[in-house]
């Protein structure tokens, strides 16, 4: 994919800015600069779907993740923003979510946040050993104790709490 030239990486740089200062109609506008011949550059998608999901604009993240997915599918991200979509957005739910990231797990086996949201789909889906199969993977992958904090952060793993406290 071709590299951002200036303006428009400047505006997408903006964007990211106000993204992380949590700024999201900021980045929107920001975004909305960008020439409309660079508006479905993957970096520029990506960014687009931070702010739809900022604004839990679930259905319109489910679409502009299903763009990056169709054009980058090699960016794990894509995958991730995909399925975190389509558990939210309004034809979406968890099994779809699921469905849609577990071939994610083969093309990226290296990718713990991959496996910690597969763990957390089958948690909530009442599969819990399965659960317990893939945060196990996520935490050989990406260090036992960041993954340990972070499962105990995320409420889609509360059945399995009590366990990950003893880890």
């Amino acid at each position: 994919m071709q590299k951002l030239e200036p303006p428009d990486a400047h505006y997408l740089n903006a964007a990211i800015g106000w993204l992380e200062l949590g700024l999201c109609a900021e980045a929107a506008a920001e975004l909305d600069a960008i020439s409309p011949a660079h508006r479905q550059h993957p970096d520029v998608l990506e960014a687009r779907w931070s702010v739809l999901a900022h604004q839990s604009r679930w259905d319109d993240a489910l679409a502009t993740a299903s763009e990056l997915l169709a054009q980058s599918p090699a960016r794990s991200s894509a995958w991730l923003h995909h399925a975190y979509s389509l558990r939210r957005a309004a034809n979406g739910g968890l099994q779809k979510a699921w469905g849609a990231l577990l071939p994610a797990a083969t093309r990226f086996p290296e990718a713990p946040v991959i496996c910690f949201n597969l763990a957390c789909y089958a948690c909530q889906l009442g599969q819990l050993e399965e659960a317990r199969g893939w945060l196990k993977r996520a935490m050989k992958i990406g260090g036992r104790d960041q993954l340990k904090l972070m499962a105990l952060g995320d409420k889609d793993l509360k059945p399995l709490w009590p366990e990950i406290q003893k880890l």
